[in-house]
């Protein structure tokens, strides 16, 4: 059986979680304690106290150690029980008494957890997803977090939809006077789906001129990974190429944590885009949560009864593969599918 807890989210941005405090998230619903110890290592532990359940992520480190705010219960390595004020200097050792502790990586600036270790018998799942082009030399970076009143697969969607982009984010993504034919190759494959746009050359908003003056056919590609993570790409020519990694983290029943990093390289005007990338971009997440958010209340009174057409067949695939894992079932070994769609934006 596979579950969504096998998988690697992230609890943090590295910056977060310092060496003198401890830091409170929810990961699947779950209470996590995040800390570092003496080597720097970043610790994740329930956030419940074994003794009288006082929340962990409201005390603070000492020596390495996590110290109960209540009563003073002291945590060591992997949440093993250390020491009980209460009892004195002269006690036995604690290591037998231990808080859920979780698996922890740091990458690209970000601590990521894993709530459950894979059965033995499953097929190794990915490591946390690599930031494309994140460090690369010419290359821009952007971060933002933002909290959505949605579900993970319902976001991912969000991510990789074309057709919305011009009616929730008119004039600034695209023109409703100015619709184009696309065509685009859909794949499932392994538990991922990937788009590839074929003929795609105009109506980017405000800014087409900039991106694609002479119209000419660009490189446009979006790709979901089980279970949340999702990656578009464009390339305008040789010198204005812009990624959008997002990582949908699901906090509880209809809230998700989204990280989402821009990587980009505009040549020359780097440094003068960055504004102007940034405000765009907060821009449009904000209008993508609204309307997320007005998604959710009309699901939560009426159900979710939609109805899908050709420029839907990417979320398709994703609502089964997320299901899928929800259900204890490895979507990676379902048949891969290919298909080519038409439809207008």
């Amino acid at each position: 059986m596979i579950s969504l807890k096998n998988f690697w989210y992230i609890a943090a941005s590295s910056e977060e979680v310092t060496s003198d405090s401890v830091t409170g998230v929810v990961v699947l619903g779950e209470w996590i304690a995040l800390y570092r110890d003496q080597q720097g290592k970043a610790v994740a532990v329930l956030d419940r106290c074994l003794h009288r359940n006082a929340r962990l992520s409201k005390g603070r480190v000492k020596n390495g150690q996590l110290v109960c705010p209540y009563h003073g219960w002291r945590y060591g390595e992997d949440g093993k029980l250390q020491a009980i004020p209460s009892e004195g200097p002269a006690q036995a050792a604690r290591g037998a008494r231990c808080l859920p502790n979780y698996l922890t990586l740091e990458k690209d600036g970000y601590i990521y957890l894993q709530l459950e270790k894979p059965k033995p018998e499953i097929p190794a799942l990915p490591e946390p997803f690599d930031i494309p082009y994140l460090g690369r030399p010419g290359y821009q970076h952007i971060r933002l977090k933002h909290l959505f009143r949605a579900e993970v697969p319902n976001c991912a969607e969000n991510f990789i939809d074309i057709p919305h982009t011009t009616y929730v984010h008119p004039k600034i993504f695209r023109y409703e006077a100015a619709p184009q034919s696309i065509s685009a190759e859909v794949e499932a494959k392994a538990g991922a789906v990937h788009v590839r746009y074929l003929n795609e050359t105009s109506n980017f908003g405000l800014f087409s001129l900039f991106l694609n003056r002479r119209k000419t056919i660009i490189f446009h590609q979006d790709h979901y990974y089980l279970p949340n993570v999702t990656h578009v790409e464009y390339r305008f020519g040789d010198r204005r190429h812009f990624n959008i990694t997002s990582q949908s983290i699901p906090v509880g029943p209809k809230e998700t944590l989204v990280y989402t990093d821009l990587t980009y390289d505009y040549g020359f005007w780097n440094y003068f885009a960055r504004p102007i990338v940034r405000w765009v971009a907060r821009k449009i997440i904000a209008q993508d949560v609204k309307i997320m958010s007005e998604q959710t209340e009309v699901t939560e009174r009426y159900g979710e009864r939609f109805i899908s057409t050709k420029a839907d067949l990417q979320h398709v695939w994703i609502e089964k593969f997320y299901q899928s894992v929800k259900q204890g079932q490895d979507p990676r070994t379902l048949p891969e599918k290919k298909e080519t769609v038409v439809f207008w934006i």
